[in-house]
C-alpha cells in the first residue's frame, strides 16, 4: 500500500483518527454501586465541560463530566432528601433550541439539510477549538457537501406543517420550579382573556372559519391550572349544587321559629231573589205598620272580617334538629366535593402539561435521529463514491433515514394530539392552539418521609371526610324515620274580628289558645324500616371509608416509589445518553475507516434515539409522579379541608 494514494491516505489518517480515540479510552475505569447501574468515571486529567446530552456531535473530552461526584452523592444520601440536578435546564433548553427555533416554516424546510451537511468531521478536534466551540454552543464542523438526493424530513411530503410551527412562540417563562409547597397557588401571571371560551355554553360552531385555530399562545404550567380551574364545567355544576344545598339548609332552619299566618275578608252580600221579594212585599203591603217595612228593604249586608293564626311546633320528636343536621352536613359534603373537583382538575391540568412537553421532546428527539440518519447516509454515498463501500450499505443508510421520517411524523402527530387534549381540559375556545412555554425540568423536591406522607393524605384527602359525613347524614335519617312514631306538640293561638256596616252593632272580635298533642302508635312498621335502611347505609360508608383509605395509602405509595425510580433514572440515562453519542461517534469512524459496517452504524444510531427517548421520560415520568403525589396528599401547601375535624 502507497501512502502517495488519496484514498489510502484518507484511510490511513481514518485509523489513526480511531487508534487515537482508543487510545484516549483508556483512562476510564468502570465503577459499580449497589442502587445504580455502572457510570463513568473521569480521568484526573479530563476535562468537565458540560454539553447537551440530546445534541450530537459531541467529543470524548466534553463526555467527562464532573456529574459523576453529584451522581456518587445522589446514591450516597436518600433520594428525596437532596436538591435535583439544574444541569438538566441547558440540556432540554438547548435541545428544543436546537429543533425549534423562530425561523419561518419555509426557511425551516429548506434550511433543514443543510444541517445534515454540518455534521462533525472524522479529524480530532484539539483542545482549543472544543473550549470554542463548547463556549458558544456549537461545535466546529466541515462543511463537507451533502448528497443531493439525500431525503429530509423537511423535504419529505407531509401534512404536518415546519417544526417551527409545532414549538412555543414564545420564549420559556421564568417561573421558578414548584414545590410541594406553592405548585397550588395562583399564579402572578394571569392567562390571557383571549383564551377564554364563549360565556354562552349552548353556543356551537357552523363554520369552518369558526373553529380555525389562528390563536397560537404558549402559556406556563400555573397559568394552564388557572384557565382549567375558572373553565372546567364540572367545577361550576359544583358551585351551583352547594348553593342549591345552602338554600336547603336555610329552609330546614326556618322549622325553628314560628308561622304566622293573616286572613282578612271583605264582602257584600245583595241577590236578585232577594231584591224581587222586597219588591213585592212592599207592592202588595202598602198598609203594613212601618216598624214591620223596615226588616223586609234591607236584606242586603255589607261585612268585614280578619284573622291572625299563630302555629309553632313545640316539640317534634327529633325531626326538626335531624334535618337541619342533615342539611348542615349536606352543604359541607357539597364543599367537599368543589374541593375533590378542584385538586382533580389540577392534576388533569398538570399532567396534559407534562405531557405535551413530553411530546414536544419526542419531536426533537425524533429531528435529532433523522440528522443523525442523514449524516449515515451521506458517509455511506460518499464511501461508496470512493470505492470503499457498498450499494447495500447505502440501502441501509437510506432505509433508516424513511424510518427516522416516519418516527418524526409519528411524534408531531402526538404532538398535536396532545395539544387537543390540553385545550380541552382547558376549556379554551375553539380558534385557540396551546403550546409549552415552561422549560423541561424537574418540578421541585418531596421533602417528607413515605409514612408522614401516608399520614398526611389520611388528613388531608376531602374523599375520607366526605365518607365520614355521609356516615352522619345516614345517622340523622334515621332520627328523622324514628320520630314518625314519637308524639309531637303544636301551639296554637287565634285572633278573629268581624265587622257588619249595615247595623249598629260595629265591630266584633275574639280570640283563642291552644296545645296539641299528637302521637302515633302504629304505622305498620313503616318508621322501623326506614330507621334500618338508614343503618344499613350507615355500614356501607363505614366500608366505603376503608376502601378509600387502603387505596389512597397504594397510591401515595406508587407514586412515592416512582418518584424515587425516576429521580434515580434522570441521573442514570443521562450518562448512557453521552456513551452511546460516544458509541455512534466510535461506529461512524470505524465505517469511514473501513473496519466496521453499516449495520454497527444503524444499531448505534437507534440505541441512542432510545436512550435520549428514556432520559426525557425519566424527567417527565418524575415530573408526573410527583403530580399524582400531590394530588394522592392533597391540598397542598396549607394542609387544611374546609371543615376541620376535632
Amino acid at each position: 500500500m502507497t501512502m502517495s494514494h488519496p484514498l489510502n491516505l484518507r484511510l490511513w489518517r481514518s485509523l489513526m483518527t480511531l487508534g487515537t480515540s482508543v487510545v484516549l479510552m483508556l483512562p476510564f475505569n468502570w465503577t459499580a454501586n449497589a442502587q445504580t447501574a455502572p457510570s463513568l468515571a473521569p480521568a484526573p486529567w479530563s476535562k468537565t465541560k458540560k454539553v447537551n446530552p440530546l445534541v450530537g456531535g459531541s467529543s470524548l473530552d466534553t463526555l467527562l463530566l464532573p456529574d459523576s461526584q453529584f451522581d456518587e452523592k445522589i446514591l450516597k444520601d436518600s433520594p428525596l432528601q437532596n436538591s435535583l440536578s439544574q444541569e438538566l435546564d441547558s440540556d432540554i433548553s438547548l435541545l428544543l433550541a436546537k429543533s425549534l427555533d423562530k425561523t419561518p416554516s419555509s426557511d425551516k424546510r429548506t434550511n433543514l439539510i443543510q444541517n445534515f451537511k454540518n455534521k462533525p468531521s472524522t479529524t480530532p478536534v484539539n483542545n482549543s477549538e472544543l473550549s470554542q466551540s463548547t463556549s458558544t454552543g456549537a461545535p466546529n464542523r466541515d462543511k463537507a457537501p451533502a448528497p443531493s438526493d439525500v431525503q429530509s424530513p423537511a423535504e419529505s411530503p407531509s401534512a404536518f406543517p415546519a417544526p417551527d410551527s409545532l414549538s412555543p412562540s414564545a420564549q420559556p417563562a421564568t417561573f421558578p420550579a414548584p414545590t410541594s409547597q406553592d405548585s397550588l397557588r395562583l399564579p402572578k401571571n394571569p392567562a390571557p382573556n383571549n383564551l377564554n371560551s364563549s360565556g354562552n355554553p349552548l353556543l356551537f360552531p357552523t363554520k369552518a372559519r369558526e373553529v380555525d385555530t389562528n390563536i397560537r399562545q404558549a402559556i406556563t404550567l400555573n397559568q394552564a391550572i388557572e384557565l382549567a380551574l375558572k373553565n372546567n364545567i364540572d367545577l361550576q355544576k359544583a358551585n351551583i349544587s352547594l348553593e342549591v344545598e345552602q338554600a336547603n339548609l336555610e329552609a330546614a332552619r326556618s322549622a325553628l321559629f314560628p308561622t304566622l299566618d293573616t286572613q282578612f275578608q271583605f264582602s257584600r252580600d245583595s241577590s236578585p231573589s232577594t231584591e224581587l221579594n222586597n219588591a213585592l212585599i212592599t207592592a202588595n203591603n202598602q198598609t203594613l205598620l212601618p216598624q214591620f217595612q223596615t226588616p223586609l228593604q234591607n236584606e242586603q249586608s255589607t261585612n268585614a272580617q280578619g284573622n291572625v293564626q299563630l302555629t309553632y311546633n313545640i316539640y317534634t320528636g327529633g325531626e326538626r334538629s335531624a334535618q337541619i343536621a342533615k342539611a348542615e352536613k349536606l352543604v359541607q359534603n357539597s364543599r367537599l366535593q368543589i374541593e375533590v373537583i378542584a385538586e382533580q382538575t389540577r392534576f388533569d391540568a398538570t399532567d396534559r402539561y407534562y405531557a405535551l412537553q413530553g411530546t414536544d421532546a419526542q419531536v426533537a428527539i425524533a429531528q435529532a435521529s433523522v440528522e443523525d440518519a442523514s449524516q449515515s447516509l451521506r458517509d455511506a454515498r460518499l464511501l461508496e463514491q470512493a470505492g470503499l463501500g457498498t450499494l447495500f450499505d447505502v440501502l441501509r443508510a437510506e432505509g433508516d433515514l424513511a424510518t427516522a421520517n416516519e418516527a418524526l411524523t409519528r411524534a408531531i402527530a402526538d404532538q398535536r394530539n396532545a395539544r387537543r387534549k390540553l385545550a380541552q381540559i382547558l376549556g379554551v375556545g375553539q380558534q385557540v392552539e396551546l403550546t409549552a412555554a415552561d422549560e423541561i425540568t424537574e418540578a421541585g423536591n418531596w421533602n417528607m418521609p413515605l409514612d408522614q406522607t401516608i399520614v398526611q393524605a389520611y388528613k388531608n384527602r376531602a374523599e375520607l371526610e366526605q365518607q365520614l359525613l355521609q356516615i352522619e347524614i345516614n345517622e340523622q335519617d334515621s332520627y328523622i324515620a324514628l320520630s314518625g312514631i314519637k308524639p309531637k306538640v303544636d301551639f296554637l293561638a287565634d285572633y278573629t274580628y268581624q265587622n257588619n256596616f249595615d247595623n249598629s252593632v260595629g265591630v266584633v272580635d275574639g280570640y283563642s289558645f291552644a296545645a296539641k298533642v299528637t302521637w302515633r302508635f302504629f304505622d305498620g312498621g313503616r318508621a322501623f324500616a326506614e330507621a334500618r335502611k338508614a343503618y344499613r347505609q350507615m355500614d356501607l360508608a363505614q366500608s366505603e371509608f376503608a376502601k378509600q383509605r387502603d387505596q389512597i395509602r397504594y397510591d401515595v405509595e406508587q407514586s412515592y416509589y416512582n418518584l424515587i425510580s425516576n429521580k434515580d433514572n434522570i441521573s442514570s440515562t443521562r450518562t448512557n445518553v453521552r456513551r452511546f453519542e460516544e458509541a455512534l461517534r466510535l461506529a461512524r469512524l470505524r465505517f469511514q475507516a473501513g473496519v466496521g459496517t453499516q449495520t454497527d452504524v444503524i444499531n448505534a444510531q437507534r440505541d441512542l434515539a432510545n436512550a435520549r427517548g428514556r432520559f426525557l421520560q425519566a424527567i417527565i415520568g418524575y415530573n408526573q409522579s410527583l403530580n399524582s403525589l400531590q394530588r394522592f396528599v392533597s391540598n397542598l401547601p396549607d394542609n387544611n379541608l374546609f371543615e376541620v375535624r376535632p
